[in-house]
């Protein structure tokens, strides 16, 4: 009879600690700009825009007019073809930094942000990490493979979607394409 007591007791107190976590996981980690009817995620579409913090809190928007080329890295970190581009992304910030936005969108609802965390310090990221804990972004953007990158123009268009990984040639092409 003490057993199930313990038992429900624990379950009691898990079921207490879920509704707990759903009512203080608030959207206001994320928002995101009404999109379009017509807004898909590919090429030639506006991109719609949405604000997510940081690892530090501090929050960023992307999408719409920005004035540079923007790269928009979704990523996992238990995502292997993410853990052999990273180093190309981390280059690539070093070589166009001045000149393009870089961004990785860590799809957290789907990752462990601790485990996020030591991803950015074992690549030594220095461009920032956006936090997508409710999931809501990468569910926009059409996100179920990763990586998958977009190339936004100045103008907040869409220009590349590329799902997986591609050499740090081809990155440079598509970027000085679009520059």
């Amino acid at each position: 009879m003490k057993r199930v007591i313990t038992l429900f007791t624990i379950a009691f107190l898990f079921a207490g600690l879920a509704v707990f976590q759903y009512k203080t996981d608030g959207k206001e980690s994320v928002t995101l700009a009404a999109p379009s009817a017509d807004f898909k995620p590919k090429a030639g579409f506006a991109a719609t825009a949405f604000k997510l913090p940081d690892l530090d809190e501090k929050s960023y928007e992307i999408g719409g007019p920005q004035g540079k080329l923007t790269f928009v890295n979704f990523w996992a970190s238990w995502c292997g073809p993410c853990e052999l581009e990273a180093p190309d992304l981390q280059r690539l910030h070093e070589e166009y930094g001045n000149t393009m936005q870089l961004y990785g969108v860590n799809a957290t609802k789907y990752d462990k942000e601790r485990a996020a965390r030591d991803f950015v310090v074992e690549h030594e990221f220095t461009f920032p990490i956006l936090m997508d804990r409710a999931g809501d972004v990468t569910k926009q953007y059409k996100v179920d493979t990763f990586p998958t990158t977009f190339l936004i123009d100045a103008e907040g268009v869409i220009r590349e979607r590329i799902n997986g990984v591609i050499t740090y040639e081809e990155w440079q092409r598509l970027i000085e394409k679009w520059m």
